[in-house]
């Protein structure tokens, strides 16, 4: 073999090799976004109606922001949701002293209310609009959303919205997803009460027009 010959196969492994490596590199990509390592089942990517929500990264989440089942003795009936704000918990009530709880992420809009409410109206893949105090507050992020956005996985909302009255009264204050999962157990600029997609889905799932919510506001800090 001529010394031009074996320079041109050299060539042709060497382009090979790098070949296999970019379609390896192609193939893992899509498995990342597809998936993360040691995802639970409760936290797996999602298809909802025309959607699909993505698997969660736990690694991100404070463990004790993921869904679990605790000891929570009350004396609230069973099926109600007690919010409490300050330790960044959301609890189902359940049987014989028992509650599922869900991390949330608090807002602004979420510090305004406290107190005692029904869950009046229930919505999927609800529409949303930012409020005059959020658009006054950040107009660059928010003004040009003042008509809304129609359901989707990008409207700040997620998949599901329950919204709170008392009497007919609307609150304001809703119990929603989230574009940013990497925010729940934290204080957010804007926004009510939000939970991780696959939770508000599993929250939605268990309760009921009418069911009962307690919002508790204690001391602790926006930006702690």
């Amino acid at each position: 073999m001529t010394y031009s010959h074996a320079r041109h196969f050299a060539r042709i492994a060497v382009i090979g090799a790098v070949t296999v490596l970019l379609s390896g590199c192609a193939s893992n990509r899509g498995l990342v976004q597809a998936d993360f390592s040691g995802t639970p089942a409760e936290y797996a990517q999602l298809t909802d109606g025309p959607h699909t929500i993505p698997a969660v990264d736990i690694s991100a989440i404070d463990p004790e922001m993921l869904r679990q089942r605790v000891d929570y003795p009350t004396g609230e009936p069973v099926g109600t949701i007690v919010v409490d704000t300050a330790a960044r918990h959301l609890y189902l009530v359940e049987e014989d002293g028992k509650a599922m709880r869900y991390g949330i992420g608090v807002g602004k809009e979420g510090l305004a209310f406290a107190g005692t409410a029904i869950i009046k109206r229930k919505a999927e893949w609800p529409h949303w609009s930012p409020t005059k105090n959020m658009m006054d507050r950040e107009p660059a992020r928010y003004r040009h959303l003042a008509d809304g956005m129609v359901g989707g996985l990008g409207n700040p909302l997620g998949p599901r919205a329950l919204y709170l009255y008392q009497g007919d009264r609307d609150t304001l204050f809703r119990i929603h997803g989230t574009t940013e999962p990497e925010t729940i157990g934290g204080a957010v600029s804007s926004g009510c009460i939000r939970l991780i997609n696959q939770d508000i889905i599993d929250v939605y799932r268990r309760v009921k027009i009418g069911s009962r919510v307690v919002v508790i506001q204690r001391s602790r800090a926006l930006d702690s």
